[in-house]
């Protein structure tokens, strides 16, 4: 199956505590969480092993995935806004 990918930031506040108590930790503004959902009877997990491999931690992504690499964090919260604002994200709905 494919995983979930949430941004922190993008999640309501009663969602995102919901999910700091299913974790056990804060989660900060600039963090994601990776939700998997497997099968129970994978082989990996009927012998007690993880259905992630090493590389799902999220260790190795891909290139493209590494847009914000070498970026401060201003130079991002400013390339942020400017795509929400050409996505038109930023009105307010009434």
């Amino acid at each position: 199956m494919e995983n979930i990918i949430l941004n922190v930031r993008d999640i309501e506040l009663a969602d995102r505590q919901s999910l700091e108590h299913v974790i056990g930790l804060p989660l900060s503004e600039h963090q994601q969480v990776v939700i998997r959902v497997v099968d129970a009877h994978s082989p990996a997990i009927a012998k007690g092993g993880t259905p992630l491999t090493e590389g799902d931690a999220g260790s190795e992504v891909p290139e493209w995935w590494k847009v914000y690499e070498g970026l401060s964090p201003e130079e991002v919260d400013r390339l942020d806004q400017a795509i929400r604002l050409r996505a038109n994200l930023t009105r307010n709905f009434e």
